[in-house]
């Protein structure tokens, strides 16, 4: 009892030493300096081994977050370099669920080639970054997807003067794409499927896709239709480019970590799982801590730490997604302000609707039980 007591005081000590230290750090620019471990109670059940990659995080003090290097609405610098986005608020919430602290993360801006292998290195903990789940990266890649977060497909933008209708009118059409990425390959197989010649115009990055688009080397730019969308706001005059209707892929986009650590691996799962489910039940980034004292609703209990040892069963705090809701708001809150009615994409929910709204999409929060 008497070391237990020691721990808890020097826990506290500890705490309040990092709380004074990070007055004030919010939305600056993010750096390579180490921040010390933010301590939270021993939280592991009995008999559980924890994940390697959790504590080699706690003993950094920091989640390394591996985001796109610049795509609007999911993870780009503001005028004052601090980090936002859709996938920025995953990492957020995820550092929150860890430590109770969303600003304990440093983002990792990655290129597609640099990607798979900056999570595979250790580089970074966990690859937030708009990423295919495939079958060959699944299972042949020593990765691993936690989820979906995002469900997009594959498009065509072109100039509004063309009066085109349809993907299958680009007979001959030079199409801009980027390199070394499924959206090459479904982009051959769709023409290719249907007897149309077509010219790549292939890049290295989607961003040197973008600007060639933009001075016309191609008449065509494909890409998801949500890059396409955050393209669109960059060009001079938006209004004189549309985005086809024609959706030639599946594109399930999720969170990705190393093959090898399951602990892990269900951490990230169920952070994603808790922001979904925590919209379903209609918990709030500003509701949150109200109903973790108020709520009889037993489903909202549990999510919240009041009611089990969920948060526990991972190596995580009760509060784990309380905390990870509070940080970043529910899955609702962080597509609308990101990508929604609230963003300069305005996209509408689509597959990427609540199960149970209607009409209703394909986001399915796991229940925590």
């Amino acid at each position: 009892m008497n070391g237990m007591k020691a721990q808890w005081i020097g826990a506290g000590l500890a705490a309040t030493l990092v709380l004074l230290s990070a007055c004030g750090r919010q939305d600056e620019p993010q750096t390579d300096a180490v921040r010390e471990p933010t301590p939270r109670a021993p939280t592991a059940l009995p008999d559980a081994k924890e994940s390697p990659t959790l504590a080699a995080i706690r003993q950094r003090g920091r989640l390394n977050c591996g985001v796109h290097e610049g795509l609007v609405g999911f993870a780009y610098t503001d005028n004052r370099g601090a980090w936002r986005g859709f996938d920025v608020d995953f990492c957020r919430a995820t550092a929150a669920a860890i430590f109770g602290d969303p600003d304990a993360v440093r983002f990792a801006p990655l290129t597609t080639e640099q990607r798979f292998e900056a999570v595979r290195a250790g580089r970074v903990d966990v690859l937030w970054r708009n990423t295919s789940w495939t079958m060959s990266r699944d299972t042949a890649s020593d990765l691993s997807f936690a989820g979906v977060n995002y469900y997009d497909g594959q498009g065509f933008m072109v100039r509004r003067s063309l009066n085109l209708t349809s993907a299958a009118e680009l007979n001959g059409a030079r199409i801009c794409v980027q390199s070394g990425s499924t959206t090459e390959l479904n982009v051959e197989d769709y023409f290719r499927r249907r007897g149309i010649e077509y010219r790549p115009v292939v890049v290295a990055s989607e961003g040197e896709a973008r600007q060639a688009y933009a001075r016309e080397a191609c008449d065509a730019f494909t890409a998801d239709i949500s890059a396409l969308a955050a393209a669109r706001t960059t060009l001079p005059n938006p209004q004189q480019h549309m985005i086809l209707p024609d959706v030639i892929s599946k594109e399930p986009l999720g969170p990705v970590v190393r093959t090898g650590d399951e602990r892990w691996l269900a951490v990230i799962r169920w952070t994603l799982n808790a922001l979904i489910l925590a919209e379903e039940l209609g918990v709030t980034r500003e509701n949150a801590a109200d109903l973790a004292k108020n709520s009889a609703d037993p489903r909202v209990r549990r999510l919240l730490g009041v009611e089990g040892d969920f948060g526990p069963s991972i190596d995580l705090s009760r509060t784990w997604a309380l905390d990870a809701i509070t940080a970043s708001g529910n899955y609702g809150e962080i597509f609308n302000r990101n990508l929604g009615e609230q963003s300069s994409l305005d996209l509408e929910r689509g597959l990427n609707a609540q199960w149970s709204s209607r009409p209703g999409g394909l986001i399915y929060g796991l229940p925590v039980r």
